[in-house]
């Protein structure tokens, strides 16, 4: 319907979907960034340019009050956790209960505005796991210094975690702020709260040369639930070193 846009600051006209989206894509580090206007259709497809199948996808409205939609292979595109509440995963039709594509994102009106409605200004981040640069995926917490350890094949450089059966803070750690100069405790940011990070004691972890293991019972380790976690490497690509 019209020329492709190949501005490389504002991204590329992306006609995949039933609504024309601008897609700004690093198809190497598995991310797009993808906006579009919402319309008065009940559900519409959206293009985001990866390429391969997307594992998160986070959505909000820009114009409007609204949540912060996130969507992870994990929970199955029928279900969502809000990236700025404690809330447990819940059943949601935002998706419509639709796995996207190598090519597309599903997104349906339910009149709440979260994902589509008419004209609304909508934005979302895709992310794609690459081998050696990133890892999504979950684990079963156990309440114990003796937590699980989770395979990234990669030393982590920055997580987010969180618990899907229980309410609880997302729990945000990266090794640019250990707590105290110590590579065990990490300063933790949460992105559904608006306080400080936490500097007293931190979060206690190990991050090793492939991976990173839980210890203590907060809210990364709830004994028995299911948490989910965003995990990308300190040294993409190469060999990793423990410390």
């Amino acid at each position: 319907g019209g020329a492709i846009n190949t501005n490389s600051t504002l991204g590329s006209s992306n006609f995949d979907g039933s609504i024309q989206s601008t897609a700004k894509v690093n198809a190497t580090a598995g991310f797009s960034i993808v906006t579009y206007t919402g319309t008065s259709a009940s559900t519409a497809t959206i293009g985001h340019g990866l390429g391969v199948t997307p594992n998160v996808i986070i959505v909000r409205e820009r114009d409007n009050t609204s949540q912060w939609a996130y969507f992870q292979t994990q929970l199955g595109f029928g279900s969502k956790l809000n990236l700025d509440l404690t809330d447990a995963v819940g059943g949601s039709s935002l998706m419509n209960q639709t796995a996207p594509t190598s090519t597309v994102f599903t997104v349906k009106n339910t009149g709440s505005g979260d994902v589509l409605n008419n004209g609304g200004l909508f934005i979302a981040y895709c992310f794609s796991e690459v081998a050696g640069y990133s890892k999504f995926g979950k684990y079963t917490g156990n309440g114990s210094s003796d937590g699980p350890f989770v395979f990234t094949n990669f030393t982590p450089r920055w997580i987010l975690m969180k618990c899907t059966g229980a309410t609880g803070n997302w729990v945000l750690i990266d090794t640019e702020r250990p707590s105290g100069g110590n590579f065990v405790n990490y300063n933790t940011l949460s992105p559904n709260l608006n306080s400080a990070e936490n500097s007293s004691g931190g979060v206690t972890n190990d991050i090793l040369s492939n991976g990173f293991k839980l210890r203590g019972a907060t809210d990364r380790n709830i004994n028995g639930q299911q948490h989910i976690y965003l995990a990308f490497a300190e040294s993409p690509f190469k060999n990793a070193r423990a410390r």
